[in-house]
């Protein structure tokens, strides 16, 4: 029988823990501090807990990744995460999974994924707090936040306080699944610092000028190795009607800014491919030469814009070495992002240089936490931000 996720229990007005946000960082962080008999109290303005973890991986949710360290994540502040990150590891959620009977498989690269839906995942957290005795409520709406002795919560449920106020209201990412800015507003107010904030793991859109030739190619998929800014990503490349999207370029956008040329690897494979040439220069053109690692179309499209267009046996030695350089290093016209509304994650947040890496608490604001996505950690596409927010809630929980 599935959990409600707002279990109808006595209300407690004065937990030790408040928990704004029930996510995935937010309930890690509620069963975590439930565990150590702290009295805890969830408040989460969706009518439901979980709606991003609902979604995720195509509704199978990757929930982590094995291969998680410092190095697959973007922050101000590199070395913040590898604390949270050693204390709680993918292996120790999988102990948790596998706890629940929930089934699992690797999909590739280390991530971890459900066999069925994600709300196995959801319910494994519900469980875990009901078992403890947390307290969730849903369509709660935060009016204000004070802080004298306890923490001061006016709300549409009613006035609460508590001892510790733990901050796990995501970022701007999905505003259709209810994403606000309500935690960077409340780190301002307690005079937090706060780094810039842009969408990642976004898709990247075309310069209207120029995406005319590329419409026909919308939906159309190819293995592409990028290379921009210091990071090297070899996954698939999609096609859209405004632009690309896939693992790769949602990888990379993390690291690309407006205006940035992005050239591009599209055919990683075959680095020599002017070697392939030889043969057929007196049988055919470049784009059937090309169509035999290619869609048709894209080989059609890619020959009108970089290459010559006359018959390979009348390609010069210059003609071969550019055709390499624009293979290898294409250049593609992107101008800007699909922003906040196609974007997972929330690059930037609460600045790490204010926190503690060991708690996830302010370090002038005794009782106060912050975690997951509002904070300045970011992991790559694959299971890297459920694993920081699994990590985060956790040793937030462990303190609060």
């Amino acid at each position: 029988m599935p959990i409600s996720p707002c279990r109808v229990t006595p209300l407690l007005v004065n937990p030790d823990v408040i928990i704004l946000g029930g996510g995935a960082a937010g309930l890690m962080c509620a069963l975590t501090a439930g565990r150590r008999g702290r009295r805890v109290v969830v408040l989460e303005h969706n009518e439901r807990v979980g709606k991003k973890i609902a979604i995720s991986g195509g509704g199978r949710c990757n929930f982590t990744n094995l291969h998680t360290g410092p190095e697959n994540f973007l922050s101000a502040n590199p070395a913040f995460c590898r604390s949270a990150l050693a204390r709680f590891t993918p292996l120790d959620f999988l102990a948790l999974v596998e706890g629940h009977g929930i089934s699992y498989h690797e999909k590739t690269l280390g991530q971890q994924f459900c066999n069925q839906s994600s709300r196995a995942i959801i319910e494994m957290l519900l469980a875990e707090c009901e078992a403890v005795g947390v307290t969730i409520r849903c369509g709660c709406r935060v009016e204000s936040v004070e802080k004298s002795e306890r923490f001061r919560l006016t709300t549409s449920l009613g006035e609460f306080t508590s001892a510790s106020l733990v901050v796990a209201t995501g970022g701007l990412s999905f505003p259709k699944l209810g994403a606000t800015d309500f935690g960077y507003r409340l780190a301002r107010q307690f005079d937090l610092r706060l780094t810039s904030l842009r969408p990642g793991l976004v898709p990247l859109t075309f310069d209207s000028a120029t995406q005319a030739p590329y419409t026909e190619l919308s939906g159309l998929s190819l293995p592409v190795r990028i290379h921009h800014n210091g990071k090297t990503f070899q996954e698939a490349l999609l096609f859209t009607h405004r632009g690309i999207s896939g693992p790769a370029i949602l990888q990379i956008s993390s690291y690309w800014r407006e205006n940035e040329p992005l050239r591009i690897d599209l055919l990683p494979s075959h680095p020599k491919f002017t070697e392939i040439l030889v043969d057929h220069k007196t049988k055919t053109s470049l784009p059937a030469v090309l169509a035999h690692h290619w869609p048709r179309r894209l080989a059609d499209v890619w020959c009108q814009l970089h290459a010559p267009s006359k018959p390979l046996s009348h390609f010069s030695k210059r003609d071969l070495a550019a055709l390499e350089r624009n293979l290898h290093s294409c250049p593609l016209p992107v101008s800007g992002t699909e922003g906040y509304p196609k974007a997972e994650v929330t690059l930037g947040g609460v600045d790490t240089s204010d926190l503690s890496s060991k708690t996830m608490q302010a370090r002038q604001i005794n009782g106060l936490f912050f975690i997951g996505e509002v904070v300045d950690v970011t992991g790559w596409l694959g299971g890297y931000n459920f694993q920081w927010a699994w990590a985060s809630g956790h040793a937030a929980g462990l303190a609060a």
